[in-house]
């Protein structure tokens, strides 16, 4: 059995579902820039001090990961910024493509040749992303990463299939955790499990759709 790896898994979903992988019998592989409390006390392997955004640290986790096969890929590192068009600046949206949308990419492409066959990835997109569903504007560097998400995914999707490689775009829901302030419709633990239901049900015949958690299929 190969390891399943969940970046940014020190707090909110990312915690929740590395959780939710241990208590299911994962071998799970935390990877995050600072550990917490509540990541050490899961007892799963943690690999600190990864900042995502790096090409050193692509090519420093295919290096950890060389003698591993990988079951299952979880990107789920990500930043949100709340611009308007009149505070919107160059530098947030920068970061948040490079988090959420550059990085997401490279590592795929760093650790595909540990990637089995059968093994999933799945990407923490947000329907913030979706351009049919912009019913609100605003979050000018969120929306435009998360697109971008989307689209690399929906890419993803075709170039590992004929590796035997299923890719699933997901978004979590309106969840409360830090990265919210605390504001959202649902906690972690629910759309973690969720999420991992999305996962489980996920196949090379449904590879590159764009899910919410509760099964919902998305609007691009």
């Amino acid at each position: 059995m190969g390891i399943s790896i969940v970046t940014g898994a020190n707090r909110g979903i990312g915690l929740e579902l590395a959780r939710q992988l241990q208590a299911r019998g994962a071998t799970v592989v935390a990877v995050c820039r600072r550990n917490s409390p509540a990541l050490d006390a899961l007892g799963v392997r943690v690999e600190t001090g990864v900042d995502v955004t790096e090409p050193a640290a692509w090519s420093g986790l295919a290096e950890r990961f060389a003698n591993e096969e990988i079951d299952l890929l979880i990107h789920n590192a990500g930043m949100l910024a709340g611009d308007s068009f009149d505070d919107v600046g160059p530098e947030a949206v920068r970061a948040q493509f490079e988090l959420n949308a550059v990085a997401p990419l490279f590592l795929t492409k760093a650790l595909a040749p540990r990637l089995r066959k059968g093994a999933k990835v799945a990407l923490i997109t947000s329907r913030m992303g979706s351009i049919g569903d912009n019913g609100s504007g605003r979050y000018y560097g969120y929306r435009m990463s998360k697109a971008a998400l989307n689209a690399a995914g929906a890419s993803l999707a075709h170039d590992l299939a004929p590796r035997g490689v299923a890719v699933v775009m997901l978004h979590p829901g309106s969840v409360r955790t830090e990265m919210t302030g605390g504001h959202g419709a649902i906690e972690a633990d629910e759309s973690a499990r969720g999420l991992l239901q999305r996962i489980d049900e996920l196949r090379l015949e449904t590879t590159g759709r764009f899910l919410h958690q509760n099964g919902e299929v998305l609007p691009w």
